[in-house]
């Protein structure tokens, strides 16, 4: 059997994706499995276990020069790419026109088919068309996270739910070594949405204090707002703040392998501490905890959601997550 995933962005959302390749291992034996990413995020996807193809996309590019020639053949390179192969299985994980679009325009085998979600749930992207623009469509809860949601999709299209696979904690197939002794804490700071933001005093706090109890913070940038904010930030934190270079999302990867833990906004890089099993405190300035924070882990919480967390709270999650500590 070839299932081929179609998750574009944002990257939380396609973290959170991945266990999906862990569920359909277990239950489908011998499956191939492929995955349509953007093209910022498929470098993380080929570190990710379990898939034979990672096909990238760059949709967000090519819509802001849709007629130029070097998009018309980005685009038709694409499509040819995707329909290489017939797929028993394609599954629009993402529920938009955009993913839905490409979603039906894969090749399927004789009896194949497309599926998508037959409905939206609270705090989860939905365009309400692609119910008809694929073959298939599967009901979900209204309230849902949305790891079980991305897993209660596949499960229910592809039949296996009743296996109990969804009983079962998320496996995420993302393979970093770590070196013999972990060091520093990860301040992923980072996002694209104004309202997942974290006062710069709150970090400013936060840092003192765990530089107090001798932590090294480690700052990631990604851009140059971000790299401002990083320099700073370490102006102010002093010597036991390390800025680190703008690097790929797998250089990312090995970086925060090698993290004691991850203090992160509602972001991708939150998400990814999640995936690597860490001790990490996600900061949610917004009500999306159900739908997004780290479940079911002592090691792993959330703090906000109806209010933008205080510096205290941040630094007593903090350190119940340390204690807890890491299964690894």
């Amino acid at each position: 059997m070839r299932v081929l995933i179609v998750k574009l962005s944002s990257l939380g959302d396609v973290i959170q994706t991945l266990p999906v390749i862990e569920d359909m291992k277990a239950c489908l034996p011998g499956v191939t499995i492929d995955w349509v990413v953007e093209e910022a995020f498929a470098d993380l996807l080929n570190q990710a276990n379990g898939l034979a193809r990672v096909i990238p996309c760059a949709e967000r590019r090519w819509r802001k020069s849709p007629l130029r020639r070097e998009t018309r053949r980005e685009w038709a390179q694409f499509w040819q790419t995707l329909r290489e192969l017939p797929y028993d299985a394609v599954i629009d994980f993402q529920g938009l026109i955009k993913s839905a679009r490409i979603a039906r325009g894969a090749r399927l085998t004789p009896r194949g088919f497309s599926v998508t979600y037959a409905n939206k749930s609270d705090l989860c992207a939905y365009e309400w068309p692609v119910k008809w623009l694929l073959q298939k469509t599967v009901p979900m809860e209204k309230k849902i996270h949305a790891v079980s949601r991305y897993r209660a999709l596949a499960a229910r299209a592809l039949n296996y739910e009743s296996t109990g696979v969804l009983q079962q904690m998320p496996s995420y197939p993302v393979v970093a070594a770590p070196h013999e002794r972990r060091t520093g804490v990860m301040f992923a700071h980072g996002t694209t949405r104004l309202d997942n933001e974290w006062p710069f005093e709150s970090w400013v706090n936060l840092g003192q204090r765990l530089i107090q109890q001798g932590e090294t913070l480690l700052l990631p940038q990604a851009n140059d707002s971000e790299a401002d904010l990083v320099h700073r930030l370490a102006e102010v934190l002093g010597a036991h703040a390390q800025v680190l270079p703008r690097m790929r999302l797998s250089d990312v990867l090995s970086h925060m392998a090698n993290c004691r833990a991850v203090v992160s906004v509602d972001s991708g890089l939150g998400h990814l501490a999640v995936a690597l099993n860490l001790p990490v405190v996600q900061l949610f300035s917004q009500p999306r905890i159900a739908r997004a924070g780290p479940v079911g882990a002592s090691h792993q919480c959330a703090v906000g959601g109806d209010h933008v967390p205080s510096v205290d709270e941040a630094y007593q999650a903090f350190t119940v997550c340390m204690a807890a500590g890491s299964p690894q």
